[in-house]
């Protein structure tokens, strides 16, 4: 049995690259829309839901708060789709990740606190624990919808790992 504490680090663009994006305007130059009463972000993360006939969905997950430290004690993956939660007011919140493979490789966890204003959208394939808020609130998530086997869970209740934050 392994033992494992992580502790989050604070998420960039370039330590989140291998798992995903982070939807964010940060660094990117928008275009004037509507007679400049608005800007419009281009490319911010890269949806790929169409894998096996898949359409993109936009749904709205009603997050709990966790509470700290907490056992992780499964892992799930989307191997046929990409999957973006985008927080519907500033918050703070933590994405816990391991890269792609058959099973997630423990020795290669990590995880990352998610700062108000930006949201983030994981890889098709990319191992993650499911959404995990600092409080109560709701999230813009899209991801894939169709047929095919796009969810796939990796129990480690056997495991001793535990998120510290």
């Amino acid at each position: 049995m392994m033992q494992k504490i992580i502790t989050p680090i604070k998420i960039t663009k370039e330590n989140f690259s291998k798992f995903g994006d982070v939807i964010s305007t940060k660094d990117i130059k928008p275009l004037d829309i509507n007679k400049g009463y608005a800007r419009r972000y281009d490319g911010i993360a890269n949806l790929n839901t169409s894998n096996e006939n898949g359409e993109t969905t936009i749904s709205i997950f009603s997050a709990i708060r966790r509470s700290f430290p907490m056992k992780i004690d499964m892992m799930e993956k989307h191997p046929l789709g990409s999957q973006a939660f985008i927080p519907m007011k500033e918050t703070t919140f933590i994405a816990f990740v391991a890269p792609k493979g058959e099973r997630p490789d423990l020795n290669k966890i990590e995880a990352f606190i998610v700062s108000p204003g930006i949201g983030i959208n994981y890889n098709p394939g990319i191992w993650h624990f499911p959404l995990i808020a600092t409080e109560d609130m709701n999230f813009l998530v899209v991801d894939r919808k169709g047929s095919g086997d796009n969810l796939v869970i990796e129990n480690l209740d056997k495991e001793n790992i535990t998120l510290k934050y």
